[in-house]
C-alpha cells in the first residue's frame, strides 16, 4: 500500500492526511504538539476551500460558521470610507480556528494514524522512500508532506541557503469577545495601525488588529490586553467595547510574518511542502488556512490516478511536479499582494497617510459606481 507521512497537524496538515486517505493512502500525521487541535482564534474561510473541504467529504463548514457580513472600511473615528454593500465583493464565512480543525480531523478513517508529541529533527530521502526522524525515531514512508508551519524544519533542510521568513513590520493582537450588537464588522484603518472584526455562529465577535512595532517588543508591564487599549482604546464603538470585553489571558499577539521571495520549489523528490511551510502570508488577504487546504485539494487531485500499489519513482515525481506547477505560482502572487496590502494599510506618515486615503475614498466611490 502506498505510505504517507504528513508532518504537521494544523489546519493544512489534516486536510492533507484527509485528501491522501481518500485518494488510496496510509497516513501518519506527526505533530510536535502533546494534543491534537488548534490555537487560535476566529478565521475567514473563502468559498474556493469550502468547496475543496466539500469534495474531500468534509461537511458542515457553512453550518459552523456565519457569512462575514463586512460593513466596509472606516476611519479611527467611525466616518466610512466605503462600505461593502457598495462594492458587491465576495464574502468569505467566518468560523472558529477549532472548529474548523475538529470538522476535518472528523473524517480520518482507518488508514489515518496520528502521532503528537512527536517533534521532527531531521530527514532524508532515497530514490525509494523518505526517512523522517524524530528524537530516537525513524518513519519510513513513500512521500512526505511538510505543514510544519512558517519556520519549517523540513524546508530549511532543504533549502538552507534559502532567507526564509521575514518580518513585515507589525504585530497582531487577536481576541474573542462577547458584546450584544448587530454590527456587521469590517476594517478600521489609522496611521500604523488597523482593526478589524467579524461575528462567528455562537455570537461571539471574533477582532483582529495590527500595529507597527520592531520585532520582538515585550508586552508592557500591564499585559497585551492594556496595550491593545492604550493604542485602540479611543477608536469608534464597538472598539473599546470589544476590547473591554476580552479576558487578559485571552488575548493573543504574533509578530507578523512572511516568506521571502521567490518561493522555494515546492517539491524534492518525494517531499512536497504545503501551507505555510511553502507560502506563508500575512493575513491581509485572509487566505492564508484557505490556501492551505486548497493545496491539499490540489495534490489529492494529481495523486489520484496512481496506481493504487505504490506508485514508481517516475509516477509519484510527474505528479508532484503537476502539483508544484499548479500551486506555486499561485500562492506567491498572494503573498506578495498580502504583503502590499499590508504595506498600504500600516503607513503611518501623515502625507502618505493621506493620499491613501484620499485614494481610498475614490477608489470605494469607483468601485460602487461599477457595482450600479
Amino acid at each position: 500500500m502506498k505510505t504517507a507521512i504528513v508532518v504537521g497537524a494544523g489546519i493544512g496538515g489534516v486536510t492533507a492526511a484527509v485528501a491522501l486517505e481518500r485518494c488510496g493512502w496510509q497516513v501518519t500525521v506527526l505533530e510536535r504538539a502533546p494534543e491534537l487541535g488548534e490555537v487560535g482564534a476566529g478565521l475567514s474561510v473563502w468559498p474556493s476551500a469550502v468547496a475543496v473541504l466539500e469534495e474531500l467529504g468534509v461537511t458542515g463548514v457553512e453550518k459552523s460558521s456565519v457569512p462575514a457580513g463586512m460593513a466596509g472600511m472606516r476611519w479611527p473615528g467611525g466616518g466610512w470610507v466605503v462600505e461593502a454593500s457598495a462594492l458587491g465583493v465576495e464574502i468569505p464565512v467566518m468560523i472558529h480556528r477549532a472548529q474548523l480543525h475538529d470538522l476535518i480531523t472528523a473524517r480520518f478513517g482507518a488508514g489515518v494514524t496520528v502521532r503528537t508529541g512527536t517533534t521532527i529533527t531531521g530527514i532524508s530521502q532515497t530514490a525509494d522512500e523518505v526517512t523522517v526522524v524524530a528524537g530516537d525515531e525513524e518513519f519510513r514512508a513513500d512521500l512526505v508532506v511538510a505543514a510544519d508551519g512558517i519556520r519549517s524544519v523540513v524546508r530549511s533542510t532543504l533549502h538552507p541557503a534559502y532567507e526564509g521568513p521575514r518580518y513585515a513590520g507589525y504585530t497582531a493582537y487577536r481576541g474573542i469577545a462577547e458584546v450584544d450588537g448587530d454590527d456587521g464588522g469590517g476594517e478600521t484603518w489609522g496611521r500604523g495601525r488597523r482593526f478589524g472584526y467579524a461575528r462567528l455562529i455562537d455570537g461571539r465577535i471574533y477582532w483582529y488588529a495590527t500595529a507597527n512595532q520592531p520585532a520582538g517588543t515585550p508586552p508592557g508591564p500591564d499585559g497585551r490586553k492594556a496595550d491593545a487599549l492604550k493604542l485602540f482604546g479611543d477608536w469608534h464603538e464597538p472598539i473599546p467595547s470589544l476590547l473591554a470585553a476580552t479576558p487578559e489571558d485571552q488575548v493573543l499577539q504574533n509578530d507578523l510574518y512572511d516568506l521571502a521571495a521567490p518561493l522555494v520549489p515546492f517539491v524534492t523528490g518525494r517531499i512536497a511542502l504545503l501551507g505555510d511551510a511553502a507560502h506563508a502570508m500575512t493575513p491581509n488577504l485572509g487566505r492564508g488556512a484557505c490556501s492551505a487546504i486548497e493545496d491539499a485539494g490540489a495534490l489529492a487531485r494529481h495523486l489520484t490516478p496512481l496506481p493504487a500499489a505504490t506508485p514508481s519513482a517516475g509516477e509519484l515525481a510527474e505528479a508532484l511536479a503537476r502539483y508544484d506547477a499548479e500551486r506555486r505560482p499561485v500562492t506567491a502572487k498572494l503573498v506578495q499582494r498580502s504583503r502590499a496590502i499590508g504595506r498600504v494599510g500600516q503607513m503611518q506618515n501623515p502625507l502618505a497617510g493621506a493620499i491613501r486615503d484620499s485614494l481610498l475614498v475614490l477608489g470605494g466611490k469607483v468601485a460602487a459606481l461599477r457595482k450600479h
